[in-house]
């Protein structure tokens, strides 16, 4: 490990204005300077290519001063850092952090404000922050906007969603950046549980981009702390970007104390798809492990009480005496579940609607709905514990709040006691509908602090937290890394409502995953809803693609969300996934392109095993796996799931094919991928 500090000369004020920073490898560079106004501007460059021309950086706070003009350079300070750490759990077991820095510190002629900017520049992007010293005329201020620009080199094509302060599970449009105005409106219409658009043209990180000459840009944020989430404003005409922070109902974007800092504003830049995926940019941003103790912490394959309550037939999570309705978090039928996981070698069962709330689940009028230690009659806590305990199966509670956090909050040390004492040590978090305080939307800086409070909280108690329906992910998981998985996306779920796109999950490892491991809930091999009753709704993706995405959608949260009878049908392809791994020592992006293809593969951790998963989206297309990341000089043996030949989304989504070769480092395999379908492979050393 090195770590180097070069620090420059202090700037005399109009002798310097311009500063430049390089990437380690030198693709990367960043310059930074004022104007004649004292205006903070940056631009960066990639290959000798501009990527983002000058852009404005600063504030506006409250009530009335700019804090984005009349500055003067009091200094810079430059460093170089290149260390690896290991994440508790994640895609690699170690990650290198190299990057070089640039401090500038900003001091506002007419006030004496002072403003400092940290920039820090990575072979795969920039990430750069505003840090707010504690300072002589300045204690506290409210944000008015974020001036931060991105200013643009043509109309690219956007991975994007529209801006929302409520919600992130609208599906991924794609079209050029001068579409978006025409296009927004509608795809605003989409049925969701909680929307609260802006009412100009903006859209929602993270957002990925494709220039015509093949660059690949990603803009986000990272560490995402005491602050609202970050949204983009968009100036289609002029291809121009600016931040557009997410306010209370009252209109304050943010409460600040001197003392602090912004999260960081991260540009992932390449002219490689696969390094999109592969970045760690945003991890390296974020603080390390705040937990002295992680053996705690560990990944989770499981089951649930929860895909039955979708796809019709009668089961609801309200418990109600003589109703004609079945309660399905009863404990008859979660022991049914625990004998599953127990038989198939899973970790955990998770159970929905086992307490009292749910009969009376209105949001937004009532503050007080759930009890989070209270199980309705029909659930038995201790018979269940101790029957899960003799099983070796964990139960993982389940705390939906239908948004009213503010009774979360009140509660909140007692669930997690009542977890404790019943041998629950995860919990998935869930906030459907608008938020309680009601001057609160889901992604404002009160409920930021609120999803970090929750993580923290459960840490004190050693619990690990997947969180459902919070602010996308910004890679606190490695501050945090019992924030196992989130949610915070257009999940399977809606595969029961209003449908998935086939391309939906060959853009989600290019956009939402960079913050963080998702909890998608995979693993549905009856696709067909209609069987259960009502529901006319189709699964969109082949069986086989359901396979792969347990590698390509990274979490250390998987589940097999179907019914058990539907696996019990097809034994040898749910075979995949009882052996997948779910932790990793290491990933290979073997082939990329976002909205269309992606194959992975993955070292399992501590293990000689390889997994590799390849998927498509609406088209048929032929994946080439070549195996030249397995070790030289052994033999393996990899079975292969495969679509079948008439294999298709459409009409044959169960057509499917198991079968062995024997492989080595050298072997290259041509797999046909049909319409909207996959390719798994587990891969273990020969004896």
């Amino acid at each position: 490990m090195k770590h180097l500090m070069l620090l420059s000369l202090v700037i005399l004020t109009g002798l310097l204005r311009a500063q430049t920073l390089s990437s380690p490898n030198g693709n990367l560079q960043l310059t930074f300077s004022l104007t004649e106004e004292g205006e903070p501007m940056y631009s960066l460059q990639y290959k000798g290519k501009m990527v983002i021309a000058d852009s404005k950086m600063g504030f506006t706070i409250m009530p009335a001063t700019n804090l984005n003009a009349g500055f003067e350079l009091k200094g810079s300070y430059k460093m170089e850092k290149d260390s690896v750490w290991q994440p508790v759990l994640g895609e690699y077991s170690q990650i290198r952090d190299h990057h070089n820095e640039l401090l500038v510190k900003l001091q506002q002629w007419n006030t004496d404000y002072v403003l400092h900017i940290r920039f820090r520049l990575f072979d795969d992007g920039l990430g750069f922050r505003y840090e707010f010293p504690e300072q002589p005329h300045l204690r506290h201020f409210a944000i008015g906007n974020e001036h931060t620009a991105f200013k643009l080199m043509g109309n690219h094509k956007a991975f994007w969603l529209p801006a929302d302060y409520d919600t992130n599970e609208f599906p991924t449009t794609i079209s050029s950046l001068e579409a978006i105005p025409s296009l927004i409106d509608k795809v605003r219409e989409e049925p969701l549980a909680a929307k609260s658009p802006t009412e100009n043209v903006a859209v929602q990180t993270p957002l990925l981009l494709k220039t015509d000459d093949g660059l690949y840009l990603h803009f986000h944020e990272a560490a995402l702390v005491d602050f609202p989430a970050l949204m983009l404003n968009l100036n289609a005409q002029e291809h121009l970007l600016t931040a557009h922070l997410v306010p209370d109902k009252n209109g304050v974007r943010g409460y600040i104390q001197t003392g602090g800092m912004s999260p960081w504003r991260t540009i992932i830049v390449s002219d490689d798809a696969r390094d999109i995926i592969a970045s760690n940019l945003i991890l390296n941003l974020n603080e390390p492990c705040k937990i002295e103790d992680t053996s705690w912490i560990k990944p989770i394959k499981y089951v649930g009480v929860w895909w039955e309550y979708f796809i019709g037939g009668g089961s609801t999570w309200a418990y109600k005496e003589n109703s004609h309705h079945y309660h399905a978090a009863n404990t008859q039928h979660v022991m049914k579940y625990i004998d599953f996981a127990a038989t198939h070698g899973f970790d955990a069962v998770l159970v929905e609607g086992w307490n009292k709330g749910w009969e009376d689940n209105v949001a937004y009028y009532k503050e007080h709905i759930y009890s989070f230690t209270e199980p309705y009659p029909d659930f038995d806590v201790a018979k269940l514990r101790n029957y899960a305990a003799s099983k070796g199966i964990k139960l993982i509670m389940h705390h939906e709040t239908t948004s009213s956090v503010v009774d979360y909050e009140r509660q909140l040390h007692q669930a997690f006691d009542f977890m404790k004492r019943n041998g629950y040590d995860a919990v998935k978090t869930g906030y459907v509908g608008p938020i309680i305080p009601r001057s609160e939307y889901h992604d404002s800086q009160w409920m930021v602090n609120h999803y970090n409070y929750v993580a923290a909280t459960a840490a004190s108690y050693k619990i690990m937290v997947n969180s459902h329906e919070a602010v996308r992910p910004t890679g606190l998981s490695r501050t945090y890394p019992n924030w196992i998985a989130q949610e915070s996306a257009r999940g399977t779920e809606f595969e029961s409502f209003t449908g998935i796109a086939p391309n939906h999950t060959t853009i989600l490892p290019f956009t939402r995953i960079k913050g963080g491991a998702m909890d998608y809930t995979p693993g549905i091999f009856e696709g067909d809803l209609s069987l259960y009753g009502d529901n006319k709704a189709k699964l969109s993706s082949t069986l086989v693609k359901q396979l792969a995405l347990y590698v390509t959608m990274y979490s250390p949260l998987q589940m097999a969300a179907d019914l058990p009878e539907n696996y019990e049908k097809h034994l040898d392809a749910f075979q995949f996934i009882k052996d997948v791994a779910t932790d990793w020592d290491d990933t290979y992006v073997l082939e990329a392109e976002p909205g269309a293809y992606l194959t992975i593969a993955r070292k399992a951790k501590g293990k000689q095993e390889w997994y590799v998963g390849g998927i498509t989206n609406e088209e048929a297309r032929q994946a080439v796996i070549d195996f030249s990341f397995l070790p030289a000089g052994k033999n393996y043996t990899a079975t292969i799931y495969a679509d079948g030949k008439d294999a298709d989304w459409r009409t044959q989504p169960k057509s499917y094919k198991i079968s062995s070769k024997k492989i080595h480092h050298k072997t290259i395999i041509k797999q046909r991928l049909a319409p909207s379908g996959g390719v798994a492979i587990s891969i273990k050393e020969d004896k």
